[in-house]
């Protein structure tokens, strides 16, 4: 009896057990068992879209079935990141420099009387006289203007002089925060005032110009601006008869061996009239074509004409600017800048000049000495039409 009750249990569990491998067992002689744990590949359901030809072509051949498991390499994003990765074809810079016109900042003899220049300065802070035009010059990477007076904290003597009328201008040395607060870097000194008071007057303006960190230039100087190893060279020289054209001539060429473009700032001309003579339109066309890359003119104190001349500007005179000289002067003068473009392998791509045109003084009663941008589109386009040759007058 115990025998035929082991041969009955022995039986049952041979029956469990194949069942228990009957459930665990796929039906499918291809497909790994399930403990090996490969996801088989999964079937699309028979109610599923197949796929778009255009989904079936951006399939790749390449790539590993999905039930593998397998995430593909992720490719680069297109589009604005990709091309932020090119390089630039041009990586080059600009430069700007702005031209203004005579500077005085000086009353006659350095005296002072109720409305000159000498009162305003011991009534107003530097930072006054150029406020108008301040955001300009300190926008752009360099600014000249020609400084026409003695800066000296001495009381020097007058040098004789031969012509009659004469004029005397000084002022005190701390006059040159007028030009650092407000964006000017650099000054011509030459000029028929830097001598006014002899040697010791021009040896303390130099002095007072370099203290303040300004550079400078005159008939034996010349100075230099430069910009990622772009080197520009400005000479300053006065300009008073066709002769000095050569030796202005003979400073472009030594200029040229050390720098990559030449500006021209001479002094020179009749005063108060609004055409250049002659003479120096052919000096000044003579200096452009001994490679002077621009000329620009002062002293006549009121504006005179642009020309172009084979491919350089010439302006024959910025007229007046912050100007302690008169009281009435002529109301009208520019702010020349100079733009250029240099490629990334240091080459000069393009040039121009734009014309700012500016008044000379802002009060409504006379000199304010504070000179401003031209707000007026026909004031403004007058003066345009002026410095282009299509009016005889800026007024």
């Amino acid at each position: 009896m115990k025998r035929v009750f082991a041969l009955l249990l022995a039986c049952l569990l041979l029956t469990g057990i194949g069942a228990a491998y009957e459930g665990d067992s796929p039906g499918n002689d291809d497909e790994p068992p399930g403990w090996l744990n490969i996801q088989p590949k999964e079937e699309p359901a028979e109610d599923a879209p197949s796929a778009s030809p255009e989904e079936q072509e951006e399939r790749s051949d390449d790539e590993p079935p999905g039930w593998l498991n397998i995430q593909p390499k992720e490719k680069a994003e297109s589009g604005p990141a990709e091309e932020e990765r090119q390089p630039e074809e041009d990586m080059g810079f600009d430069i700007v420099i702005s031209f203004a016109g005579d500077v005085m900042l000086a009353s006659l003899k350095n005296e002072t009387t109720a409305s000159n220049f000498n009162a305003y300065a011991n009534r107003y802070e530097p930072s006054y006289f150029l406020q108008n035009v301040r955001d300009l010059f300190q926008a752009d990477d360099f600014t000249v203007v020609n400084l026409e007076n003695v800066l000296t904290d001495r009381q020097l003597t007058e040098k004789v002089k031969d012509h009659d009328p004469a004029y005397w201008y000084r002022s005190r040395t701390a006059n040159t925060e007028i030009l650092t607060s407000s964006g000017v870097e650099a000054v011509s000194l030459a000029n028929n005032h830097t001598g006014d008071y002899g040697p010791e007057g021009t040896r303390d303006t130099i002095r007072a110009v370099e203290k303040a960190g300004l550079l400078y230039g005159n008939n034996g100087k010349t100075f230099y601006y430069e910009k990622n190893g772009f080197r520009i060279a400005v000479i300053c020289h006065g300009l008073w008869n066709e002769g000095q054209a050569g030796e202005i001539v003979r400073r472009i060429h030594e200029a040229e061996k050390d720098s990559d473009f030449q500006i021209v700032f001479y002094h020179g001309g009749k005063e108060k009239v609004h055409a250049p003579e002659d003479w120096r339109r052919r000096a000044s066309r003579r200096l452009a074509d001994e490679g002077a890359d621009l000329v620009i003119g002062s002293h006549p104190h009121v504006l005179q004409p642009r020309e172009t001349y084979e491919g350089t500007d010439i302006v024959y005179s910025l007229g007046n600017f912050c100007y302690g000289g008169s009281k009435y002067p002529e109301n009208r003068t520019i702010i020349y800048q100079l733009k250029l473009h240099v490629n990334g392998e240091g080459e000069l791509e393009s040039r121009a000049g734009e014309i700012v045109p500016c008044y000379v003084y802002t009060g409504d009663a006379g000199n304010n000495y504070c000179p401003g941008v031209i707000g007026d589109e026909e004031t403004r386009q007058r003066v345009l039409d002026f410095m282009d040759g299509k009016r005889k007058s800026p007024l």
